[in-house]
Formats: C-alpha cells, structure tokens, sequence
C-alpha cells in the first residue's frame, strides 16, 4: 500500500509487509514525496535488520545496511542516496560484493565519465556538458571505495583488494578566487534578505554549503561562544564566534526552534504555510543562489566565498594552519592553495626591506638623478 492520509490527519500514514511482519504508522510529514520518502527509509529499515553479515552480501543489503548506519545521518543524505541508487543500478541489486573486481570498478568509472550534467548559463540555453574528473570521483569512485571498505572492516565481508588509486582521476587544481569588498556588497544585495544571513555567515566563517543548511541551535553555544559543524566525511569541528558571528546568530535565534538558518515561505506548497519560516535546504540555497546572485559578479561561484574567508584569514595572519583548523582540511596540502597570499605580502616585505637596506645609497642615488633632472632642465631653457 501507498502513503496515505487517514480521515481528518494532515499527515500521511504509510502501510506495508516484510517477511510477513506488518509496518505502518505516521509519516509525520504532510508532503506525500516526503511521505514517500520516509516509507522508503522504513523499507531499508526492515530490510536492514533481518540481514545476516555473516553471509555474502548482495549489493542491496550492503547499500541498505550502509544507508542505515551511515548514510542517513549525511549532512546531505538526498545526495547519498543518489549515489547509492547509481551504484545499485549499475552494479546489480543481486550481486554479491565480493565479485567487485578492478575491472569492474574502471568499467563503471568509464560509464560515469560518459554520462553528462546539464550546465545553467544566465542568459543562456542549458547545455549537456562532461563530469569533471572531481564530480566522477565523489560521486562514483570514493563512495564504493567507503562501502566496501565498510563491509569488510566492520561487517566482516569478503570483499576484493582494489588499487583505487589507479581508479580515482586526476583532478585539476582549485584556483582561488576571493570576492573584493565590493563584490561582497553586490552578491549580498542580491540575495533575498531571508537567505541573506546564511550567505553572510559563508563569506565570514568559509563553511560548505551542506554545512550552513545542517547548523541547528544545539550546534551553538553562546556561553562559549564557540559553534559545531559537520563536514566532509561527517566530520565534526568547533569554529569560535567573532563578535559579527555572534551578533548574527544572535538575532536569528528565536526565528525556528532546531535550524538556525531559515527562509519565509512565499507560497503554500508542499504543506507549507505562507508567511512561516522553514530551514533552509542545500537545494533551495543553491537554487537562491542560481536565481539571484549567479552572474552578478563575474566569474564567482558560491564555493568561492569559502575561498574567500579563508584568503582573508591567510592575509590577515599569515597562518596557514590557523586556515586548515578553519576549513577543516585533513591535510596542509589542501590548505597550502592559500599559501600564495602570504607569499604576495613576503614580497612586499622584502622589497620594503631592500629599499630600506642602504639607505645612504639610495639617497646617493636619489641625488644623482635629481642632478641630472637638473642639468637637462637648464640645457632645454637654454636651447
């Protein structure tokens, strides 16, 4: 049986067999997508509990088990659960995961670099353009890779030794680009108000976008002044509030009881009421982003105010280290992309320093030039 509403309830209710074990209750959501998705999670859930690890495992019950105990708590588990839908598709629901060979993996980096996403030009038509080696490699390689090294390691699974890095491409290297004081005006002008702090707090903290849609207030603490973000790979870190993050956070706080960054919604869709505050998703940020800001500045996107806040960090004290601890970088090698900003103000430095080495010469020179500015003066009055 499908979602549905039950006489006089504003929330969907969902009702299906497993094993011949019975499931239903209330969905709690008011959306029937929503709802749908919530009975698929329950679906995984069963499915997930009757597995025995203990036995070769098929794809599916590995991709169930995975999205149970990882997957859900994603800062964006939508995501995963594309890239697992990918995976199952194209590797098989049945096959056992210790058939995943080295062949089998460059097959399915071949077809994910084949495949292609569709780029928005402002202005423009749409076009169908190529995956980056980077997109290929989170959202196919890195992902089986984390999978089956799950199963084997924690499940116990008899899975294959692959050379991943023989699989995983090449990726250009990330120019850094930082928004000047006016181009920071101009994208912040632009962003509908209610978006308009969650943008603020990217340009002054650097953090992802996943990672500004997932912050709630139990992430905060304004005795501490200090707040919690998950990144990449759920990675938790503790970033301090300056006194313009703490001023921020402290006039939304008594907008939405869990999410700390939230929009007004516009129209009544999806159960939403008008005029109420939801949190903001990574989705409708990137889609503000799209509709307004994009193309307003050139050549800036939104990964660019992370690129941003980290230069200025960089400029300001010439840490890199102090910029790792902030992005949250596992490795210096990610961070030293920054590390042309302190080498800019050595420059200045050194040529201050060289200026101000022989003083006496440089005066020395400084009136022979002005003797010769002197005598050519008095030869074209001459004249």
């Amino acid at each position: 049986m499908s979602v549905y509403k039950r006489p006089g309830s504003q929330f969907y209710s969902y009702d299906f067999r497993f094993r011949g074990r019975r499931f239903s209750g209330s969905t709690e959501c008011t959306s029937k997508r929503d709802a749908e998705r919530f009975e698929e999670d329950r679906k995984r859930e069963a499915r997930a509990n009757v597995i025995d690890t203990s036995k070769p495992l098929t794809m599916a019950e590995a991709c169930a088990l995975y999205w149970i105990e990882v997957g859900q708590h994603h800062a964006d588990p939508k995501a995963t659960l594309r890239i697992l839908d990918w995976l199952l598709i194209n590797i098989g629901k049945g096959t056992l995961i210790s058939d995943i060979s080295d062949s089998m993996v460059a097959r399915l980096v071949a077809k994910k670099r084949g495949e292609k996403r569709i780029k928005r030009v402002p202005g423009e038509k749409s076009i169908r353009v190529p995956l980056s080696n980077a997109t290929v490699n989170r959202s196919m390689t890195e992902p089986l890779r984390t999978l089956l090294t799950r199963a084997g390691t924690v499940w116990g699974a008899k899975v294959q030794r692959i050379e991943w890095k023989r699989h995983k491409l090449k990726e250009v290297q990330e120019r850094v680009r930082e928004a000047s004081a006016a181009e920071e005006r101009v994208i912040l002008e632009a962003m509908p108000e209610d978006y308009r702090p969650a943008l603020t707090f990217a340009l002054m903290t650097g953090c992802r976008r996943a990672e500004i849609v997932g912050l709630t207030w139990q992430d905060v603490d304004f005795f501490n002044r200090e707040l919690r973000v998950t990144g990449k790979g759920d990675k938790t870190r503790t970033i301090p509030m300056t006194d313009a993050i703490y001023r921020l956070l402290w006039d939304l706080k008594d907008h939405h009881p869990k999410a700390v960054f939230t929009y007004i919604a516009k129209r009544p869709t999806g159960g939403r009421i008008r005029g109420q505050r939801y949190p903001i998703t990574k989705n409708g940020f990137q889609t503000m982003w799209n509709r307004h800001v994009r193309g307003k500045v050139d050549d800036f996107r939104f990964h660019d105010t992370r690129h941003t806040a980290l230069t200025r960090l960089v400029r300001a004290t010439g840490n890199l280290k102090l910029a790792q601890k902030l992005a949250g970088h596992s490795s210096m090698t990610t961070t030293s992309r920054y590390a042309h900003v302190t080498n800019d103000d050595l420059r200045n430095g050194l040529e201050a320093a060289s200026a101000a080495r022989n003083p006496t010469q440089n005066a020395t020179q400084g009136d022979e030039a002005g003797s010769k500015d002197l005598a050519s003066k008095g030869k074209s009055s001459g004249a």
